[in-house]
């Protein structure tokens, strides 16, 4: 997870995918039940009067701030636009819940998977699923699928780099919290440490001003910088970083949260009835062309 500000939409492609056929990460045994009385046909009820929520008859959502693009519009989640806060909203629909039923707050991306209560109902965020965080919060299956891109400057001797031993003496800049971390310590092992920052706002600024030499943070946001936010930004290339290949966003819960199952549900109808490739592919289309770094 990582974002910059506004919006424009950009680019992803077919290699960084959605999660259309990806199944929920953890056995579906270890999920919660999904909450209220079974319905005749044995599904789980997952209408607004019985679903466990936070507020009764408001589904409440949460993002950090300030909620970069691609992800969200303008730091507005409530808009509708940018790719999070639409299927935030198309989840909503799917749970039985108008737009205006819709509440959000706000939530640091690294307090997120903390253990604990939450004053939210789910967290849409850019908040990959590993088994880490899932020993402290529950996820939903995953809605996006993501590999981990790489931005140098055009004037710097890393931006022909054409593998990841190619970037190994680079210093590298990374947002405190994120998959991105451990990404360049498992597979860059980079010779330097590499510079931890609260925002990736922080990290931009870094590498304009000379104090790192790369930055690497998830695909879509790395085209979203280039285009909009460094003026003389090379995309080097993308790459894996789970010994899998697969690392995906999925929404995240309060352990334990029975909502799970029901926007488990949700997610799967996105993804079966095409509207989840659909908005894949209006807010975060091509970035496919990135290299693969090797």
């Amino acid at each position: 997870m990582f974002r910059p500000t506004l919006r424009t939409a950009l680019a992803l492609g077919a290699g960084a995918a959605l999660a259309l056929a990806a199944a929920a990460c953890s056995p579906a045994s270890s999920k919660p039940a999904a909450t209220g009385t079974s319905t005749g046909s044995g599904a789980p009820d997952c209408s607004p009067a019985t679903l466990h929520l936070v507020a009764k008859g408001t589904l409440t959502i949460a993002t950090d701030t300030p909620a970069y693009a691609p992800w969200f519009d303008n730091n507005t989640p409530s808009d509708g636009k940018g790719f999070e806060s639409a299927v935030a909203y198309a989840v909503a629909a799917k749970l039985g819940f108008t737009q205006s039923q819709v509440k959000w707050v706000t939530e640091p991306f690294d307090n997120s998977y903390a253990p604990g209560p939450k004053n939210f109902d789910f967290d849409l965020n850019q908040i990959s699923i590993t088994d880490e965080r899932k020993k402290a919060v529950d996820f939903s299956s995953g809605y996006y699928t993501v590999t981990q891109g790489v931005i140098t400057l055009k004037t710097s001797k890393y931006a022909g780099a054409t593998s990841l031993a190619g970037l190994k003496p680079a210093k590298i800049g990374v947002q405190v919290g994120t998959t991105s971390m451990q990404a360049v310590q498992g597979k860059i092992a980079p010779s330097q440490q590499p510079a931890v920052f609260t925002t990736t706002d922080d990290e931009v600024n870094a590498l304009k001003n000379g104090q790192i030499d790369a930055l690497v943070t998830d695909l879509p946001t790395v085209f979203y910088l280039t285009a909009s936010s460094i003026d003389n930004g090379k995309v080097v290339g993308q790459f894996d970083y789970t010994d899998s290949g697969v690392e995906q966003f999925g929404a995240l819960f309060a352990k334990g949260n029975p909502l799970v199952g029901c926007v488990d549900g949700a997610i799967d109808q996105l993804k079966s009835g095409g509207e989840l490739a659909a908005l894949t592919t209006q807010w975060l289309s091509t970035s496919a062309n990135a290299p693969k770094l090797g």
